[in-house]
């Protein structure tokens, strides 16, 4: 997994609230258990009309923000199914930080375990970003996970809270495997010493 330390980049906003996980990627694109790909289907419903040509209006499509790094999003993103193809397809569009009030709590989790880093601000602090990135090319924000900041085109700062388990993992890049594998030595010695102790295992 990709390690997450500081972030500067462009921030779409996308002031919907209750966007699920059908709305981010479509049931139609499940049928892949591949981690890359999925771009193209993020938001598709709101990103392509019938005929697949591109909706000008969504956000996403909008030359300010088609190399969006940032999404600050409304209240409650990520609820509805369980499905990790939605953050597969965030990140795979290149989004690595969602801003928002609350998140469902699997797809929060799902996040993290994909090197996305999804971080919960106050409802004044979300409308000064969406402030923030209505500014288009313009304007970038930072996000240093190191200091917990998020820092606007202006100067101004917010702080941010995350668990210590989390963002250590998200700082080294180390998802579920990647954890098992810093105790690589243990687990040999145990196979090993089980072998000897019971050949027939």
């Amino acid at each position: 997994m990709e390690k997450f330390t500081t972030l500067t980049g462009v921030a779409a906003p996308l002031p919907i609230m209750n966007v699920d996980t059908d709305m981010i990627i479509p049931k139609q694109y499940l049928k892949t258990i591949a981690r890359t790909g999925l771009g193209k289907g993020l938001f598709s419903e709101m990103r392509y009309g019938e005929d697949g040509s591109e909706n000008p209006d969504f956000v996403l499509n909008q030359p300010a923000y088609r190399q969006a790094t940032i999404l600050i999003a409304g209240d409650n993103f990520g609820c509805g199914s369980s499905r990790e193809h939605a953050p597969w397809a965030l990140l795979d569009f290149g989004l690595r930080c969602i801003i928002s009030t609350s998140f469902a709590d699997i797809f929060y989790n799902n996040c993290f375990k994909n090197g996305i880093l999804p971080i919960k601000v106050s409802q004044a602090e979300l409308d000064k970003l969406f402030d923030d990135a209505a500014r288009g090319a313009n304007a970038t924000l930072t996000i240093d996970l190191e200091a917990q900041e998020i820092r606007g085109p202006d100067g101004g700062v917010v702080k941010f809270d995350i668990d210590p388990f989390r963002k250590h993992c998200l700082l080294n890049g180390l998802d579920d495997i990647g954890l098992t594998l810093q105790k690589a030595d243990k687990i040999d010695a145990f196979e090993k010493a089980a072998g000897q102790s019971r050949p027939w295992a």
